[in-house]
């Protein structure tokens, strides 16, 4: 199983987002009071789950515990805020987004093949 950390400052986040010049990384966006949400927690559990996820770095927004990361994503990004949200940033910029009742394993999935664009 593929780990993920969690971000938890703004500082993290934009480190974060340099590094993707070496290294893609997806970020999901999670609100811990919402059922829809922890619906699509469990879904990004079990792309966790798979060894494709493991070509990514993983990384959890508990919009809850930092919403200056949560509002930071999205001035880096230029995506609007949703929660739950998945966000895959390759070479400094958002590529792929989704949100909400989209959010499955198999979406996940076939969002990495945006790294060969």
């Amino acid at each position: 199983m593929t780990t993920y950390q969690e971000i938890e400052s703004k500082t993290k986040l934009e480190e974060l987002i340099r590094s993707t010049r070496e290294h893609p990384l997806l970020i999901f966006k999670h609100s811990n009071s919402c059922g829809i949400s922890n619906r699509a927690f469990d879904e990004f559990q079990k792309y966790l789950d798979t060894p494709e996820s493991a070509s990514v770095g993983n990384y959890v927004i508990v919009v809850q515990n930092s919403r200056e990361a949560s509002d930071e994503l999205e001035r880096l990004t230029g995506i609007r805020h949703e929660s739950p949200q998945a966000i895959l940033v390759n070479k400094g910029k958002a590529i792929w987004s989704d949100s909400h009742m989209a959010l499955k394993k198999g979406l996940l999935l076939d969002a990495l093949k945006n790294l060969s664009l």
